[in-house]
């Protein structure tokens, strides 16, 4: 992933960096200040089945969600990954470093003032970024999983906008509020929403949490 975002034009002042465990102590060994944090879990049946009670009840109740988060919806296959880095850098890019010619800060720019439909589409069309997005994900395929394991994994982004913490998860209508956060609780905070996800399917393993960290 660090590879990744050299490749869309971003300085090393960041860098992607694996979170081991959610002890305290693995979480010390962290990098501070840490801007994202990105969770790769397995879509099941019971997440599913969460998923659609949690839009109905917030259909429901509202939510406030600020006008400066930045999100998009997902309509590329298999793209989960790279709209998570783009949700994890589009909220943060205040503190990126982009180079003059970077395709991701012209993407960002670009889509600014679009809506989260319109950002989809147009990533649908910027060759740049899903060109680097599928090199990189053949990379990373070190094993690829069996044919019969019907396996969807899927990546989310946690990001703190304007001192609270969101969900970004294309496959949602919106983003999601997860309370209040600070710069210095966030990954705590953060590792405390993936472990809502992890104790939803208590017998699932596969569970990853990266964080975007001061390099």
């Amino acid at each position: 992933l660090s590879q990744f975002l050299k490749q869309l034009g971003i300085h090393p002042d960041w860098q992607f960096v694996d979170v081991y465990g959610m002890e305290p102590e693995l979480l010390s060994m962290v990098p501070r200040p840490v801007c994202a944090v990105l969770l790769l879990f397995p879509v099941t049946e019971k997440y599913e089945t969460f998923r659609t009670e949690e839009e109905e009840r917030i259909k429901a109740k509202g939510q406030d969600v600020k006008s400066s988060v930045y999100f998009m919806k997902q309509t590329i296959n298999n793209a989960c990954g790279t709209i998570g880095l783009i949700h994890a850098i589009a909220n943060n890019r205040d503190k990126m470093n982009f180079e003059t010619n970077s395709s991701l800060k012209k993407f960002l720019e670009d889509s600014l003032s679009m809506t989260p439909e319109e950002r989809a589409k147009y990533l649908e069309t910027y060759e740049a970024i899903r060109v680097t997005h599928e090199s990189s994900a053949h990379e990373g395929q070190t094993e690829a999983p069996s044919i019969d394991e019907k396996v969807d994994l899927h990546f989310i982004a946690l990001v703190n906008v304007g001192g609270h913490l969101y969900e970004l998860d294309g496959r949602k209508p919106f983003p999601i509020n997860h309370g209040e956060t600070s710069d210095d609780s966030f990954l705590e905070d953060a590792i405390e929403v993936c472990k809502k996800f992890m104790e939803r399917d208590p017998e699932e393993l596969r569970f990853n949490a990266i964080a975007l960290s001061a390099a």
